[in-house]
């Protein structure tokens, strides 16, 4: 079985709350986007995991493949299988790359031994992988609270829009970010502000953007950039180093100067 885990972005971040837990809360809308790795999976005599593509750092044990895979192992009776992850999307940039490799492989092993796992048992296996991998499980927009795992369908299309994503390859550890961030407890009104058009959602912020920009200046200059180029909104997703911004899908724009950074454009 082959399945195509895809990325995800962050429409605004606020950081409300550092729980006595050590986690944080968060507000943001999640986006799912077309940017994709590849998972092949295959019913096997010993487990194994291989990856390709980009390097993934780490041992396999580590990986939420094999995680998604042991959390399954360990309910339901299934036989070993091979794992072959063509990683595509970019690792440490704030697109949920590695949360959606652990939840399509959730999803996966559900489809391919008919395991008949519920939404809901799904939803909650998927949690225990990661904040962020419950919503691949939804794969859908979502307005989310808490530590990520709290999920409401939001009503946002970007069709009609072009998303061009520029990763300059830096890696920004999410744990670093979270410790510079003071948690502010603002309250946004998502619905009001982003069912509106585009070019009015620039009050919409993420609040990783300081501190990243501070330590790593030419992440804030592709944003500059892509406002230079007449983006309608532009931001960093989740605690970066991808930057995003939304044209008209009818927009020119010359993306020359990001020619050193890897690209994707999104559409519907």
């Amino acid at each position: 079985m082959i399945v195509f885990p895809n990325a995800k972005i962050n429409i605004g971040l606020s950081v409300t709350n550092k729980r006595s837990d050590g986690f944080h809360e968060l507000e943001s809308v999640f986006y799912p986007i077309k940017w994709k790795d590849v998972l092949e999976i295959q019913e096997a005599n010993n487990l194994s995991f291989r990856s390709t593509g980009i390097d993934i750092p780490g041992n396999s044990s580590e990986n939420l493949c094999f995680k998604a895979y042991e959390l399954i192992k360990k309910q339901y009776n299934i036989p070993s299988v091979n794992i072959h992850l063509h990683k595509n999307i970019p690792i440490g940039a704030g697109m949920g790359g590695g949360s959606s490799d652990g939840a399509f492989m959730l999803r996966a092993l559900n489809d391919l031994f008919c395991l008949n796992i519920s939404l809901d048992e799904q939803m909650g296996l998927a949690g225990k992988l990661g904040s962020d991998c419950p919503f691949f499980i939804l794969n859908s927009p979502c307005l989310a609270k808490g530590t990520g795992d709290i999920l409401n369908p939001f009503g946002l299309s970007l069709d009609g829009m072009k998303v061009v994503l520029i990763n300059p390859g830096i890696h920004i550890n999410t744990a670093w970010a979270y410790s510079q961030i003071s948690p502010c407890n603002v309250q946004n009104d998502w619905h009001q502000v982003l069912t509106g058009p585009v070019k009015e959602w620039k009050d919409i912020k993420n609040d990783f953007e300081s501190v990243v920009f501070e330590k790593e200046a030419s992440i804030e200059h592709i944003k500059q950039g892509l406002y230079e180029q007449g983006a309608l909104y532009s931001s960093m997703s989740g605690s970066g180093s991808t930057v995003f911004a939304i044209f008209d899908k009818n927009q020119k724009f010359d993306l020359s100067p990001f020619s050193n950074f890897q690209i994707y454009i999104h559409e519907e």
